[in-house]
């Protein structure tokens, strides 16, 4: 030991720290890691883009398919036949909405918890409730024989496209994202997609649930205001309902309800009217909005055949759109179409309900739902001699009382039979023809034509009942309330070449009190269509763009009924804080247009919103109000009233319209300061109504970043006439007008589109996003079917013969 500590030590110079160049070299390696990785991602991203330029050989066809794709990615199928045509249109539109097509036939299926897990078992049961897929397979038999073709040489060019994709490694990658490969089409999933949307438009069955609840707690009183009118046997209908409850909690807390502003609106004008002297068309129809769009454009030429529009993806044909001598559009009709019947079930046996005194064998569909990385979960569906029994989807409660659902949809129908007659229809004779083959749902088609006619028909399938008129449930347990049948199909409302050179349609009323027949009394607020009449009856000479900014248009005509009235009851009061009269003063100077960049939107629409609230609640709960589906109609016709004079229960009760409307303002107001600060001139409506097209993987952050669009700011609302509707907690643009169309048929070769938010469901494809910007600001464009126009972008693929 003393010698050790003999030894001197050389003294030595301390080295620096490296821990900053450790740290660096660390980020290096995880940057170059990232970058990897996302070129990684890129590289499969981009492997799955489509092939649109040069050969591919497609198994099945004949002869050789041309397709263009024009500078919108619209894709334009030059075939020889129908054969190879519907074969390379199945083919064309899986390149680009494989993944959504998928999921749109799992939705509609009951069979997304196989792909997404345990968190859509609700939604898969509720869809099997309602059986669109068993609908959709009784109505496969009832088509002939060249459309069930149709149908199948559309799936084979599907399946041709996912067995390459497969082969090749390439399908989008939603599909590696999830873990899963798309199974094989087939016919009945085209059907399937369309009884959906049938489901999607018909809606009256939820605001008869709905009353059904309500009838349960509230006075007569508060419950005839919000019925749509007062069933003429009431009385017995009321207690019926009374006396025969059904918990609905669970209804109302998990079903999957269709947006109630899903409309539309469409006008045409005679050449009286117009500056070309020919008839024109615009139509836009309201659903929802979504990335990839709900609609698919498309342009289909064979011997026989040269048609363009939308569709469906998924579905084979065009549904809306032209040929090169008639053009076509729709809004949705809206009738009572789905009855509601209180069953009674029987206590020994849960699967008998009884009927004219009788128990009757319901039928038992033994389902097994697939989840993803769990075990199926077996689910029965009972359907009674009126249709399933609902009420029960989300919990098995096997109550005393059931409710069952009868739906025109759920029957056989042949809309494809119909889309096919559309394309090759020459004149108004040909086309009202094919509408006898389209059912449900029941819609409004306007139509021009070269010749110069212009038409309306309200068309579908609507029932006739011996009592009843569907807006509340009806005893199932004696024959009372059954349908007798459905209006006959020569006495469906139908206007021809009108004196007034025009008709327009926006889910409005379109019968005056003389017609026979009952189709609904929940008609669509009436401020759209009011707005179109207003627009076509001002000029003499109407033109292309004058359709063009009427489609856009922002006028909010429900504010000019109410606003001055409501601002009226509440200026002079005391309670008014100093932001709220800045609130009040913008509101008063407002020219009652819903611009993105003002502030006075933004106040009279959370004003209006508010009064849901005060109005309400709690009498009606956030689950319950999803069933609500007429509550903007019940709630104006409310402020009507009041503004009138006239005595209104739920108003009165909260103290009369001068106390609620102004509790409804300052709650809005409060909303609007957390929103954009405490200087009213410097709000937006524009910064809180902002449309992002949502992809399905976006609700997933951070994949919104790369699925979702970059939120844009977006005027209008849910009542002008340019829609846009939007969800009432977030401010999102859910609602609108995925597609625009307006043609003139002085050339019928052309028409003037926008697809928000573009063609293309590939993330990395020029047609991805692109029409978002054209989509908000009101523009369009020009889709031909002139070979040379469309030829001329260049992107030519050759499908051969394999």
């Amino acid at each position: 030991m003393k010698l050790l500590a003999a030894v001197t030590v050389p003294r030595v110079k301390p080295r620096k720290k490296r821990w900053p160049r450790v740290i660096g070299i660390i980020v290096l390696i995880i940057v170059l890691l990232i970058a990897c990785a996302g070129g990684y991602a890129y590289w499969l991203v981009n492997k799955s883009l489509p092939v649109i330029k040069g050969e591919l050989k497609i198994s099945g066809l004949e002869k050789e398919v041309t397709v263009w794709r024009d500078d919108a990615g619209v894709p334009h199928i030059e075939a020889q036949s129908e054969h190879d045509l519907y074969i390379a249109q199945g083919y064309v539109t899986a390149q680009d909405r494989i993944f959504q097509m998928d999921l749109s036939r799992r939705q509609a299926s009951g069979q997304l918890s196989e792909v997404v897990g345990a968190k859509a078992i609700d939604r898969d049961k509720f869809f099997r409730s309602f059986g669109l897929r068993r609908a959709a397979e009784a109505s496969l038999g009832a088509y002939s024989e060249e459309s069930k073709q149709v149908l199948e040489w559309y799936a084979q060019g599907v399946n041709n496209y996912i067995h390459q994709a497969e082969g090749t490694k390439s399908l989008p990658i939603e599909f590696t994202i999830l873990g899963y490969h798309p199974a094989d089409w087939q016919p009945i999933d085209s059907l399937t997609i369309g009884k959906y949307m049938a489901y999607d438009l018909a809606g009256n069955w939820e605001g008869q649930a709905f009353r059904y609840a309500m009838a349960q707690k509230l006075s007569p009183e508060k419950l005839q205001s919000l019925m749509p009118t007062y069933p003429k046997d009431g009385a017995t209908i009321i207690q019926a309902l009374k006396e025969h409850p059904v918990d609905l909690t669970e209804l109302a807390a998990t079903a999957v309800t269709p947006d109630p502003f899903n409309g539309s609106n469409n006008w045409v004008v005679s050449g009286a009217k117009s500056a070309s002297g020919k008839p024109m068309l615009a139509n836009d129809p309201h659903l929802g909005l979504d990335t990839p769009s709900i609609w698919y454009e498309t342009h289909l030429t064979a011997p026989g055949l040269n048609v363009s529009g939308v569709i469906f993806a998924g579905v084979p044909g065009i549904i809306l759109g032209h040929n090169d001598t008639i053009a076509w559009g729709v809004t949705n009709l809206g009738p009572d179409v789905q009855d509601l019947y209180i069953e009674k079930r029987n206590p020994e046996n849960p699967n008998q309900f009884e009927y004219m005194g009788k128990w009757e064998d319901a039928k038992i569909y033994k389902e097994e739902i697939k989840v993803k990385g769990e075990a199926p979960v077996p689910y029965d569906v009972v359907v009674t001699r009126h249709g399933p029994i609902i009420s029960e989807f989300a919990k098995d409660q096997q109550q005393d009382t059931a409710l069952s659902m009868r739906w025109t949809a759920l029957d056989a129908t042949t809309e494809l039979e119909a889309i096919q007659m559309f394309a090759k229809a020459r004149n108004w004779e040909d086309f009202k023809k094919s509408l006898e083959y389209f059912d449900a749902p029941a819609q409004n088609f306007v139509f021009a034509s070269q010749d110069g006619t212009i038409a309306y028909r309200g068309n579908g399938r609507i029932p006739i009942r011996k009592n009843g008129d569907g807006s509340v449930p009806v005893p199932g347990w004696t024959d009372e309330y059954e349908w007798t049948g459905y209006i006959p199909w020569d006495e469906l409302p139908t206007t021809v070449n009108p004196k007034e050179e025009f008709i327009a349609t926006a889910n409005n009323k379109v019968i005056d009190d003389s017609y026979p027949y009952h189709l609904t009394d929940s008609w669509a607020e009436p401020y759209r269509e009011e707005r179109i009449q207003q627009v076509l009856s001002s000029k003499d000479k109407l033109t292309v763009e004058d359709m063009q900014k009427l489609q856009f248009d922002r006028n909010n005509l429900q504010a000019e009924e109410f606003l001055d009235g409501l601002v009226a009851r509440i200026k002079d009061s005391p309670d008014l804080r100093p932001v709220d009269q800045e609130a009040l003063a913008l509101l008063q100077s407002w020219n009652k247009v819903n611009d993105p960049d003002q502030a006075a939107p933004l106040a009279y629409e959370l004003w209006m919103q508010s009064f849901d609230d005060v109005l309400f609640k709690p009498d009606i709960n956030d689950d319950m109000m999803k069933l609500f589906n007429n509550k903007s109609i019940v709630k104006d016709e409310m402020l009507r009233k009041a503004l009138q004079g006239e005595k209104e229960a739920w108003i009165d009760e909260k103290g009369g319209l001068e106390k609620a409307a102004l509790q409804a303002f300052q709650a809005a107001v409060d909303r609007a300061v957390s929103l954009q600060g405490k200087h009213p001139d410097k709000w937006r409506w524009g910064q809180f109504h902002e449309v992002d097209f949502p992809h399905p993987l976006g609700s997933v952050k951070p994949l919104n970043l790369i699925f979702n669009a970059k939120s844009v700011p977006m005027g209008g609302g849910r009542v002008t006439v340019g829609a846009a509707g939007w969800d009432s907690a977030t401010g999102e643009v859910n609602h609108g007008a995925p597609w625009r169309t307006v043609i003139d048929m002085i050339d019928p070769a052309r028409s003037y589109n926008v697809v928000g938010p573009g063609q293309s469901g590939h993330v990395l494809s020029k047609w991805y996003h692109d029409q978002v910007s054209d989509w908000t600001t009101g523009h369009y464009h020009m889709t031909s079917i002139v070979p040379a126009i469309y030829r001329s972008a260049g992107n030519e693929l050759k499908l051969i013969p394999e």
